[in-house]
Order: C-alpha cells, then sequence, then structure tokens
C-alpha cells in the first residue's frame, strides 16, 4: 500500500500526509466520559460527532455516548445558540445526566459561539434543573491535537468543578492522563496498595471497561463523581502525569487554590514509574508495600533476563507525545536504540524531552514534533529499523517494510485487551516487555534457517 513512498525527503509546512494524530474534540469526548452519569455534547453537526463516537467505539470496542448541535446551515449563518438550548432542553429531559459537557468543533469555533454566555442564559431560563452541571471546553479541530482536547476538558473539570470549602484534606489529585481505563485503574490500584487517598480524574475506568453484566446501563458506575471534583480543591497536592494531556488541570488548580502542581512522565516503563511513586512518598509519607516493590522485581528480573534480544536493536516510535517519551525512555533502559521519534502534536517540549533522554544512548537520533507518518517512513525506508511502536496507523509501514510492529497507544482499532490490561506501573512495564520481546522472537523464528531454529530461548 505504502510502496511508492520516496526516500528523499522535502521539508513541508503547511501539509501533513497520514498526521500522527487527530482533532480536539475526540480527546474531549473521551475525557468527559471519564465523569459519573456524563453525557458528552458536540457543539456542531452531526457528522462530526459521529465521526468522533465511531473513532472511541473502534478503539474501545464499547459504544459510546453523546449528543449532538446538528448544525445545519441556518446554524451556520445566525449561529448555533438555538441548537444548544433546545438540546440542553432535550437531554435534560430524555437522558437526565448529571452533567452535560459541552465541547466545540470547528465550525462552531469558526462561528464564534459563546459557550459560557449560552449556558449562563440556559440556566436563567430554567432549561437546565436545579443541582444539574453544564460544563465547557473550546476544542477546535485546526488547533492542536486529540491531546489537547483531552488538556482542555480536563482544565474544565478543574475550573468549573473544584471549590475550597475547608481546611486542606488528606487526599491527592491525579490527572492521570490520556490513557486506557485500565491504566486509569492501574493508577488508583497503586495508590491504593500504598494507602494514598487520591481523587483521579478524569476516570474511564468501569465506563469503557464496564463488565457485560445482561443489563443496560446507560450511564455505568464509574467514573469520577461530582462530588470528588468539588473536594479536588481542598487537595494536598495536584499530580499532572504527562504534560500534554494533564498539566493544564493542574495549572489551575494551583492558580486559584495554591494547590501544589508536580508535572511527571507518564508512568510507562521502570524509571518514570520510579519517579511517579517517590514523588507520592515524599507527600505522603506512604511507602510502597512489599508486593508492589516484588512486582518491581519481577520487571527488573524480566529486563536482565532478556537483555540480549533487546541489546542494540533500532526503533522507531511515534504516537502521542506523553506516551513516545515515555516509551522511548523505557526502550532506551531495555538497551535499546530509538532512533526515530515522532508525534503529530506540535510543541518543542517534546522535542527537548527526547532528545534529553536519548543524548548519551542515541545522541544522533531524530526526533520532531508535529511530524507525520509519511516522513517517519522515509526515515524508515532510508535506514531501516528493527522495531516499530505506535498505534494501528503504523501497521501499513510495519507491513510494507517488513518490521516487527508492536501496537501502544492511541487508536488501537484492530486488536483487543489494550482497555483491559494497563500500560503503566510496574505490572504494565511486564506486560510491554512480553509484548515487545515476542514480536522480536516471532521475527528470530520466522526467518531462522531450519538449522538453526530453537525450541528455548
Amino acid at each position: 500500500m505504502l510502496d511508492m513512498t520516496p526516500v528523499e525527503t522535502i521539508e513541508r509546512q503547511a501539509l501533513r500526509i497520514n498526521p500522527a494524530k487527530t482533532c480536539q474534540p475526540i480527546g474531549a469526548l473521551y475525557a468527559a466520559l471519564g465523569i459519573h452519569r456524563c453525557l458528552p455534547h458536540s457543539h456542531g453537526s452531526q457528522g462530526c460527532c459521529s465521526y468522533h463516537r465511531s473513532h472511541l467505539t473502534r478503539h474501545f470496542k464499547e459504544p459510546i455516548m453523546a449528543s449532538t448541535s446538528s448544525f445545519t446551515e441556518g446554524a451556520a449563518v445566525f449561529g448555533g445558540a438555538a441548537n444548544l438550548r433546545q438540546a440542553l432542553k432535550n437531554i435534560f429531559h430524555i437522558y437526565n445526566p448529571d452533567v452535560v459537557a459541552v465541547h466545540t468543533t470547528c465550525l462552531s469555533e469558526t462561528i464564534g459561539d459563546d459557550i459560557p454566555s449560552i449556558v449562563k442564559a440556559a440556566r436563567d431560563e430554567g432549561i437546565i434543573p436545579e443541582g444539574k452541571h453544564v460544563i465547557h471546553a473550546n476544542t477546535p479541530s485546526y488547533v492542536g491535537s486529540h491531546v489537547t482536547g483531552f488538556a482542555n476538558m480536563a482544565r474544565a473539570m478543574a475550573e468549573l468543578f473544584a471549590q475550597r470549602n475547608g481546611g486542606a484534606k488528606d487526599q491527592i489529585n491525579v490527572v492521570p492522563g490520556f490513557v486506557e481505563p485500565s491504566d486509569m485503574r492501574e493508577i488508583k490500584r497503586i495508590l491504593f496498595e500504598m494507602g494514598v487517598k487520591a481523587v483521579v480524574f478524569p476516570d474511564t475506568s468501569d465506563v469503557l471497561d464496564a463488565p457485560q453484566t445482561g443489563r443496560h446501563a446507560f450511564y455505568p458506575k464509574g467514573g469520577v463523581t461530582v462530588d470528588s471534583l468539588i473536594s479536588t480543591g481542598d487537595s494536598r497536592m495536584t499530580f499532572s502525569l504527562g504534560p500534554y494531556a494533564s498539566e493544564e488541570a493542574g495549572k489551575i488548580l494551583r492558580t486559584r487554590f495554591e494547590i501544589p502542581n508536580k508535572v511527571l512522565d507518564l508512568p510507562v516503563g521502570i524509571g518514570a514509574t520510579d519517579r511517579f511513586i517517590e514523588a507520592v512518598m515524599g507527600v505522603t509519607g506512604t511507602e510502597p508495600p512489599e508486593a508492589m516493590m516484588d512486582d518491581r522485581g519481577r520487571l527488573v528480573d524480566m529486563m536482565t533476563d532478556n537483555q540480549q534480544y533487546f541489546y542494540g536493536k533500532r526503533a522507531a516510535v511515534f504516537g502521542d507525545p506523553d506516551h513516545v517519551v515515555s516509551m522511548t525512555e523505557f526502550l532506551r533502559d531495555l538497551g535499546m536504540q530509538p532512533v526515530y521519534v515522532v508525534t503529530g502534536t506540535p510543541g518543542r517540549r517534546f522535542e527537548t524531552a527526547v532528545k534529553g533522554i536519548l543524548a548519551q544512548a542515541v545522541p544522533d537520533a531524530k526526533v520532531k514534533a508535529f511530524s507525520d507518518l509519511f516522513e517517519l517512513h522515509q526515515w524508515i525506508k532510508k535506514e531501516p529499523v528493527d522495531l516499530l511502536v505506535g498505534n494501528t496507523y503504523g501497521k501499513f509501514i510495519a507491513r510494507a517494510e517488513d518490521i516487527p510492529f508492536v501496537r501502544f497507544g492511541f487508536p488501537i482499532l484492530d486488536r483487543v485487551g489494550h482497555g483491559y490490561f494497563p500500560c503503566v506501573g510496574y505490572r504494565g512495564g511486564m506486560r510491554l516487555v512480553e509484548k515487545i520481546l515476542g514480536v522480536l522472537q516471532d521475527r528470530e523464528d520466522r526467518d531462522s534457517p531450519d538449522h538453526s531454529i530453537e525450541l528455548v530461548m
């Protein structure tokens, strides 16, 4: 399919081919699903909402609920205020959510709809019932990426819910980043095992990985509650996991309530997980239990036992910036050489972080933000790699160049399990080691001649 990709690269300023990202509303919609009894609302055309829902449905293999203002030509000319008021009236009458989380689209942003004023007028008119909430985030698709949209909606949660209700509570806030429901559950498990009370927001565990019980629940049992979100204004500390997706929410809590905010990498791999646990220990004074240290020891054991299979292997990594930074560090710790590292999300911070990680191990690595898979493929055609790590869209490059491929990040549309098995923490690290080693050994078995294929590694 990609056999005609040229090797010679040309610097492109305004054109992206096969971008390593998607648009803001998808991230905002996903974040909104992390609030208990919340209905995300797309303020734009019906087609936009349908695309965003279907893309998330394909990734999570779960039905994605969302409503839309259903813009037509009239709304495009005269504005969407009437559409949003009517939508809110229908939503609360028919679906009775506790929260409606409004995100904008290209069309409503271009028109310039003033969402706060529309929501205020709707509340004054009695359209929004007492005790119900409407929050909003501006998410124009032509700026940033789905990670930016997630960050903007997480920021809206902190800005529009958090309150100071008294003395500081003995709890911390954790903004987990654009990760799987399984990752959010693993972060909560780690904190629970350490005896730390925490508000994790957003939290899509038990929403997009809810068990099959035979009975339909329009609003699953999971998600962070409104009361928990309100209490974040009294917490001792906010941990933002992944600066691109999570830092904005922490900044709001720091600015409004003087709650310290510590920005950490996503706890993917041993180094980033160590830093997360050490940071929690520094704030709470708690110690990780023996069972958690045993998990760490098992991960170290897997890494050292199989070091000979990883050492010196050239790797290419692409995807969301927070994921890619932590994965790059983990591959380096495994003894591999991440020679190509790209993200579709703009921001020089990404390039600085990755180059710092690889300064000693791979000083000549090619690192680029706001790039695309076309350029990554060109690099690989010129100088091949032994492993490709990224989302489903990398499968075409992997097939064209015959490269072992590990699916990691968002979206993963052609496999299952990523929503149920974590990649964060020590247990997530063990899973990643198994996945990476598996594809490398499958290639070794495939390419070895009959006389040298081994039954035992």
